[in-house]
């Protein structure tokens, strides 16, 4: 017969599933709304009898919106915090009364110990056959559960209620609440920077901790300046191939390559139908080609995969034997086509975007001097669009050099050293997916180096973006 703790856990899981986070949340919101409503209505009451909204130091709405905040966002904050440190804690607790049988107790140990108490708690192992601990650990683990999801809601709702009276009750005629929203707000918006700047701070020493362990195993010199890309090393040292070249040459060139056929394709097709959208064509084909156009960013990536490989690729390869040339049913060629045909609209889009956006009156003042409108185009628009158009091509570029699926499906998985897109070719990203697809270990020179190609990649991406705002920077000081 299940235990009380069981059943708790079952009508928790089951009847009360508005007490999971994202439920929470919406009541939260909720709140917000109300207590929005309850502060604006309460300045408009105190505001009749002195003689109006005038008499108020601020606006109905920021009263309400006062009351909002100090109802919706300690709870937010409660909450976030809450979903942060609840599962540990709670595994924690569990796993310390079944650890006491298991001394000492390893990484994985603990991780395999837990997954089956979980497992055990979810229902999704059977309870027969197990310890008497981990059946205990699992009760335990359930009514932990039950409790921290009723304790949540309890504090929430307490606290909202509290924050939701201490803002409906400063509402007063003399209360400064425009000044008091708009610094929580500029707070807000500071605090969004932040965690952003951090985000990005956490990714780049993340990649750049397990890249420093990669070097120490494979000399940089080696990696960076390598010939010979073959990263399986064997388990043990009696095994054959025990030690791996990691010498990522070859998937640089290659990275290159498909990016450079994509280019070739994406940044000609893209401008031109960008200029003519923008400078030639009457409002009734733009309202269509427009839209026509930019449909092609919203095809997944696989598709386009599946198109090179199934279409594209066996075209190029009868297309060579015509001529006499050898392309491999895998080629750079067919990869970075179909690469090229993806990010079309990401220079088309934003060019025209630029285009469109310079003055009227540059255009009136070069046809006024007497010329024609393609020396107009060439001349004026152009160069005071160029920033935007170089950002753009930046942003095609590194859409290019992070594209997986397409190579792998259309270019291959091989990593030759080889300038010929006619033959099949690999990339950085590529490889990245190889090595840590699957169980892996985060000690291993061949784990490891998917961080270390992961740091080269930001490191190409961050040149490529100074480079555009250089060339940004150098013709805005120029045309504005």
């Amino acid at each position: 017969m299940p235990s009380l703790n069981s059943w708790a856990y079952l009508f928790l899981k089951g009847s009360t599933s508005s007490m999971q986070a994202t439920n929470l949340l919406i009541l939260l919101l909720g709140f917000g709304v109300l207590a929005f409503y309850l502060g604006r209505g309460r300045s408009l009451a105190i505001a009749a009898p002195l003689g109006g909204i005038r008499k108020l130091h601020s606006l109905p709405s920021y009263y309400g919106m006062h009351a909002a905040l100090w109802c919706a966002l300690p709870s937010l904050f409660l909450l976030g915090l809450w979903l942060m440190f609840d599962e540990s804690v709670i595994n924690s607790l569990v796993i310390g009364s079944v650890a006491a049988d298991i001394a000492p107790i390893d990484t994985a140990t603990y991780n395999l110990l837990l997954n089956k108490v979980a497992n055990l708690a979810d229902g999704i192992l059977p309870r027969k056959g197990q310890t008497e601990s981990i059946l205990a650990a699992s009760d335990h683990m359930q009514s932990l559960r039950v409790i921290s999801s009723w304790s949540l809601t309890a504090l929430l709702l307490a606290l909202s209620t509290a924050g939701l009276f201490w803002g409906w009750s400063k509402t007063a005629s003399d209360f400064r609440a425009r000044p008091a929203v708009e610094k929580v707000m500029q707070n807000l918006l500071l605090a969004c920077a932040c965690l952003a700047i951090f985000t990005t701070l956490g990714i780049v020493l993340s990649v750049l901790f397990e890249s420093i362990q990669f070097f120490r195993s494979v000399p940089i010199y080696d990696f960076v300046f390598g010939l010979e890309w073959s990263p399986q090393t064997a388990i043990r040292e009696d095994q054959v191939g025990s030690s791996g070249s990691f010498g990522a040459v070859p998937l640089f060139v290659g990275t290159l390559l498909v990016s450079a056929v994509a280019m070739v394709v994406a940044v000609p097709v893209g401008l031109m139908s960008a200029i003519y959208l923008a400078e030639y064509a009457s409002k009734n084909v733009r309202n269509y080609a427009k839209p026509a156009l930019e449909v092609l960013a919203g095809i997944p990536t696989v598709v386009y995969g599946f198109f090179a490989a199934l279409t594209v690729a066996p075209f190029l390869r009868d297309l060579g034997s015509s001529f006499g040339l050898t392309v491999s049913s895998e080629s750079a060629l067919a990869a970075g086509g179909v690469m090229g045909i993806m990010i079309i609209p990401f220079i088309s889009s934003l060019a025209d975007d630029v285009i469109t956006a310079v003055p009227q009156s540059m255009r009136d003042g070069s046809l006024a001097m007497g010329a024609t409108k393609s020396e107009t185009v060439r001349r004026v628009v152009i160069p005071a669009a160029l920033p935007g158009i170089v950002g753009g091509i930046m942003l095609a570029v590194s859409r290019a050099i992070g594209e997986t699926m397409i190579v792998v499906m259309a270019a291959g998985m091989a990593a030759k050293l080889t300038a010929n897109p006619l033959e099949s070719v690999t990339t950085v990203t590529v490889q990245i997916v190889t090595l840590l697809t699957g169980d892996q270990e985060f000690d291993s020179p061949k784990t490891l180096a998917a961080f270390a190609l992961g740091l080269m990649l930001f490191t190409v991406t961050l040149l490529l973006n100074i480079f555009a705002l250089h060339i940004v920077k150098k013709y805005r000081e120029q045309y504005e």
